[in-house]
């Protein structure tokens, strides 16, 4: 067994967890989990997962940390047998478990006869949305998103403002602080709403290093895939990151690629598992299901300036903020020609009609549209009957 070599680890792990003093807001969720379940953390890389787990390593005696890829030989439940017999481990802390072979039965064996307590993390929800056995009474599965305003405000300037739903910010139930943070804004979508870049001047290159590892590592670990394969994922990345999004969804990606409209449903597919791309599907009558394909933010970044990418970023925001928030929505899809609002969001009051753009930006926009609430989401500060700032969107967790 690889023991000296994990003992090492943990140790580093341990000194590395020091160095950050301030917790994400999942942290006391986490402290103060009870009961048998496992946990699982879901977020894509670069949203804290390690340091968290590192965070809940410091605060423990009984813990103990393993980055899962440096797993060579041994079997998870046989580390795990080891460690709670001889150095008494109650809590293990298994950072991307997806590389772990089978590691679903791995979880499963622990939990039936170790009774050890495990926090784990994944990168790719598809490790966890293929499981083979029935984990769903053994793990609660949380969310790691990106940093949201609110949070990314809370890092910044130490103030933790309160969450909005999307009726507050229709009905314009917010405060004061919750407008004057609005500044921040562009400098969040530039890249602030990565954790790292709290240490990082620019961390879209280190951005495009974790596009990389996805694309190299994490995806060849979950699906099958040819080695010639990874650079077409790469090359579809490309293009819908230099694009419009108007018009990028199945046929176009094709088209420009060259390959199938299945290839290219299953490689987006494979990247929103992965928490890269968002595919989001029409809602209307006598529509084709050809989504509209949006990048989690700032992906686009990777491909072109903060100026030609600045539209595109603004619906990227409207997805990542609207999915990690549990809000479902879709895309209305227009007539060649005609003008439609981007979004619909269907809650219990019924409809919501929602535009995301600039500050151009006007009525014409919900021409013949039949919906009592009808928004537009704006990227500045002007708040009138139907226009809201985009940003307070950031506020919904």
């Amino acid at each position: 067994m690889e023991t000296n070599y994990l003992l090492e680890l943990d140790q580093l792990a341990r000194q590395e967890g020091k160095k950050y003093p301030r917790q994400r807001l999942l942290y006391q969720t986490l402290q103060n989990s009870s009961g048998k379940h496992f946990t699982g953390i879901i977020g894509p890389r670069g949203a804290g997962k390690t340091v968290l787990l590192k965070q809940l390593l410091i605060d423990r005696k009984d813990a103990f940390y393993i980055s899962v890829d440096t797993i060579t030989s041994e079997e998870l439940f046989q580390i795990a047998k080891y460690l709670q017999q001889t150095l008494k481990i109650k809590l293990l802390l298994l950072d991307e478990i997806h590389f772990q072979k089978n590691y679903d039965a791995q979880l499963k064996k622990i939990y039936d006869s170790l009774g050890l307590k495990i926090i784990f993390t994944s990168s790719v929800a598809l490790a966890i949305a293929q499981s083979a056995y029935d984990l769903s009474r053994r793990v609660h599965i949380l969310k790691l998103p990106l940093f949201s305003l609110r949070e990314y405000i809370y890092f910044n300037n130490d103030i933790l403002l309160p969450t909005l739903s999307l009726q507050d910010i229709i009905e314009q139930n917010w405060t004061g602080d919750h407008l004057r943070h609005g500044y921040l804004f562009d400098e969040y979508l530039r890249g602030g709403l990565l954790p790292f870049a709290l240490d990082e001047p620019d961390p879209i290159p280190l951005l495009a290093n974790i596009l990389k590892k996805i694309i190299s590592r994490d995806i060849p670990q979950i699906i099958p895939l040819l080695v010639e394969e990874l650079p077409v994922i790469e090359k579809m990345m490309k293009f819908i990151g230099r694009s419009t999004v108007d018009g990028i969804n199945y046929s176009s990606i094709s088209k420009n690629i060259g390959i199938t409209k299945y290839k290219a449903e299953s490689y987006l597919n494979i990247l929103t598992q992965a928490l890269v791309t968002h595919v989001i599907f029409p809602k209307g009558t006598g529509v084709m299901r050809e989504p509209k394909v949006l990048l989690t933010p700032p992906y686009r970044l990777l491909y072109t300036d903060y100026e030609y990418a600045v539209g595109g970023l603004r619906e990227d925001f409207f997805a990542e903020m609207l999915t990690s928030a549990s809000i479902e929505f879709h895309y209305l899809k227009s007539t060649r020609g005609s003008k439609t609002p981007d979004f619909l969001v269907r809650d219990k009051q019924g409809n919501i009609v929602l535009e995301v753009g600039g500050k151009g930006k006007g009525r014409s926009q919900f021409k013949g549209i039949n919906v009592k609430r009808k928004i537009i989401l704006s990227h500045g500060d002007e708040i009138d009957d139907i226009r809201r700032p985009l940003f307070l969107l950031g506020y919904l967790y």
